[in-house]
């Protein structure tokens, strides 16, 4: 059997002190994780069970890079904890979702935000504002072995050293264990699978030449520019 044309290559995300590479199946994002995010964005928190959508695996990008994307004036930061799957399931029940993590990262789901807006004026997928080309900067993935399962820890995001998102991973409103075990009914998981758990308030735009650092407490660091 041979291929019509020579197919991508998987995408990876690098993993701390190794030289091994994670390689990614899916990437899941859930929105409006954070109370405070979910009301700058004119949303009631404690009414909304959790929602998901997803981008491309080839979204995630670990150079330290973002490009601006085309068709947008308002790209925006959003800072999360990415969680990557060592192995899945359907109907996993909360008690034993950790099981399946294999580790925890840093990611920034940037969002053409007035692409996004227009979607949600028309009732149309988000998808042309989240799951453009790199879309998805991260960083190394470190193993839950090393670090354990962060239940809280500040997470931040500082836009040429003045800071822009503040919040603690225990605001989450679905913790990570419900979000695997909810997302878990809707889709099979497996392994490769990735998770951006949401973003805390602050949300904003960014412009070429500037440098993104954000941080999460436990994980680590990770320094973005865009260009």
């Amino acid at each position: 059997m041979s291929y019509f044309f020579q197919p991508a290559s998987c995408p990876t995300l690098p993993i701390r002190g190794s030289d091994q590479l994670f390689p990614v199946r899916r990437v899941y994002c859930v929105g409006r994780n954070y109370a405070a995010h979910a009301v700058e964005m004119g949303h009631d928190p404690n009414r909304e069970p959790p929602f998901f959508f997803q981008k491309n695996p080839d979204n995630l990008v670990s150079d330290g890079v973002f490009p601006y994307p085309p068709a947008s004036h308002d790209v925006h930061h959003e800072v999360e904890m990415i969680v990557a799957l060592g192995r899945g399931g359907m109907d996993i029940p909360q008690e034993q979702a950790l099981d399946h993590v294999f580790g925890y990262g840093i990611g920034l789901d940037m969002t053409r935000r007035d692409l996004q807006a227009e979607a949600k004026k028309l009732g149309r997928p988000w998808e042309i504002a989240k799951a453009f080309e790199g879309s998805a900067p991260a960083g190394a993935l470190v193993p839950a072995t090393e670090i354990g399962h962060p239940q809280g820890g500040a997470i931040w995001l500082k836009v040429n050293g003045e800071t822009r998102q503040e919040g603690n991973l225990d605001q989450m409103i679905w913790k990570v264990s419900e979000t695997i075990s909810y997302l878990s009914g809707l889709f099979r998981l497996a392994a490769g699978d990735v998770i951006m758990t949401g973003t805390p308030a602050g949300v904003g735009a960014v412009e070429r030449g500037d440098v993104m650092q954000a941080h999460v407490d436990g994980i680590g660091d990770l320094e973005v520019k865009v260009v």
